[in-house]
Order: structure tokens, then C-alpha cells, then sequence
């Protein structure tokens, strides 16, 4: 573990319980837990450490989303899978690419995408809110796994913030499922695109596992209680959520665009 100060990693801890919440309520706890880890490890470590710690931690906590999900909302596990296989292919490829790609130009083309998504949700409040229409046919999940499995799994390898929220949108537009059914689904999906980052960021020797294992326990305890709150207030809440979590999202990435 690397030497940082009892302040720091209680305020990591923290952050990890508030990521925990955020991601499993609609995804994009990234937001916060990815800058934490930046910003609290000494000066000099490398990047990939906190990408890597930050899969290491994300991935405990996605998982106790996804089985708190599974209990109490109608998820179609076997369609999850499906997709989460082909999201932890994605991701794996995304993960070996990244050390050797720049992610700068396809920050402003995220950031048209997603103002573009906020516009099509506030223009149409029922987008996630009508129950489901019911088993998706074999053309829809195939165009899930293609978009929710491989593409932003590999988005979720190379770059990372965002992966949930884009897995919420991506489900709840092609499987037909409200929001609170899209986000127990993606919790699922999301574990396989954290498993194959995080086996390759292992396999480089990018994860400070103790620092890991400590913000693991905030970061589940943060992602059940996310997953009971959803579950309870329902797709409207989700929606507001989702929206929030997308303009800063916007947010974040000009700032490091054109600031930082």
C-alpha cells in the first residue's frame, strides 16, 4: 500500500461509499471514484494504478448492486450474461489498447453524444418510465450485445467514466426496459466489463490491492444501499439521477479537455 496519510484514505473510503451509491443507482460512479484516486495517491504513481484500483474497487461494489438487483427486480439474467460476456471481451480489448491510445479526441465526440442523450430524455419524459413490453426478441439482444457488450465494454477498458450511465441509456433504447430494470441489468453487465479491465490491469501489475480491499468494503456497502433506493423510488427517480450524473459527466470531461 502505497504511504498516504489516514485523512487521505478515509476520504478515499468515503468516496468509495458516495461511488458505490451513485453507480448502482445509474451507473457513473467513475465520476468519482477515478478522481479521488488521482488526487489522493502520492505524486509520482503511475496513472494505471488508479485506473486499476479503481476497477479493483468498482467491481466488489457493482457485484453487490447486481445480486441486491437480481432478488427484487425482474432482471433477465440469462440476456445479462449474454451481453456481460461479450462486455468483458470488449473491456479486455479496451484495457490492452489503452496504455498505447489517446483518449483526448474522443473526449468532445463523449461529450456531444451525451448532451445529445440529456436532450432526448428531458424532450421525452416517458423514455424509461413505461414498464417493459416484455422478452426482447433475438434481433434486439443481438443489437445489445453488439452496442451494451462489445462497444461500451471496450469503451470501458479504454476510457472508463460513464461506462453505467451509457449502459443504462443502451438498454433501457434497445431492449425496451424501464430504467429500474436497465439498471439492474447493467449492474450485471458491468461486472464482466470491471472483470476483464481488471484481469488485464492485474496482469500488468497496475492495482494496489490492500488500498483496493479497504475502499472495496465502502464501495459495496455504498452500491446495495444504491440498489435498495432505486428499487424503492422507482424509474423517476432513476431519471432524475441519470440526468444529473450526465451533466457531470459533461462536466468532467470539458474540464479535463479544455482546463485542466
Amino acid at each position: 500500500m502505497p504511504d498516504i496519510s489516514l485523512t487521505t484514505v478515509v476520504l478515499l473510503c468515503l468516496a468509495a461509499l458516495v461511488a458505490g451509491w451513485i453507480d448502482a443507482v445509474v451507473g457513473g460512479g467513475g465520476l468519482l471514484l477515478l478522481p479521488a484516486l488521482l488526487l489522493g495517491l502520492p505524486a509520482g504513481t503511475p496513472a494505471a494504478h488508479a485506473l486499476g484500483t479503481n476497477k479493483a474497487v468498482a467491481i466488489v461494489g457493482t457485484t453487490g448492486a447486481a445480486v441486491t438487483y437480481a432478488r427484487k427486480a425482474p432482471v433477465d439474467v440469462r440476456t445479462a450474461v449474454r451481453i456481460g460476456l461479450a462486455a468483458l471481451a470488449g473491456s479486455s480489448g479496451g484495457a490492452f489498447f489503452a496504455a498505447g491510445m489517446s483518449t483526448e479526441v474522443l473526449k468532445p465526440v463523449i461529450m456531444v453524444v451525451l448532451l445529445a442523450v440529456a436532450a432526448f430524455v428531458i424532450f421525452r419524459p416517458a423514455f424509461g418510465t413505461a414498464p417493459a413490453t416484455g422478452p426482447a426478441g433475438p434481433r434486439r439482444i443481438l443489437a445489445a450485445i453488439g452496442l451494451a457488450g462489445l462497444g461500451i465494454g471496450f469503451y470501458d477498458g479504454l476510457v472508463g467514466p460513464g461506462t453505467g450511465t451509457f449502459l443504462v441509456l443502451a438498454l433501457t433504447a434497445v431492449l425496451h426496459l424501464d430504467l429500474v430494470a436497465a439498471s439492474a441489468t447493467a449492474k450485471i453487465v458491468n461486472c464482466c466489463t470491471n472483470a476483464g479491465a481488471l484481469a488485464t490491469f492485474a496482469w500488468q501489475g497496475a492495482v494496489l490491492w490492500q488500498l483496493a480491499a479497504l475502499m472495496a468494503v465502502f464501495n459495496l456497502a455504498g452500491g446495495m444501499f444504491g440498489a435498495h433506493t432505486a428499487l424503492k423510488k422507482g424509474s423517476g427517480f432513476v431519471r432524475v439521477v441519470l440526468l444529473t450524473v450526465v451533466f457531470a459527466l459533461v462536466a468532467n470531461l470539458a474540464y479535463e479537455q479544455w482546463v485542466a
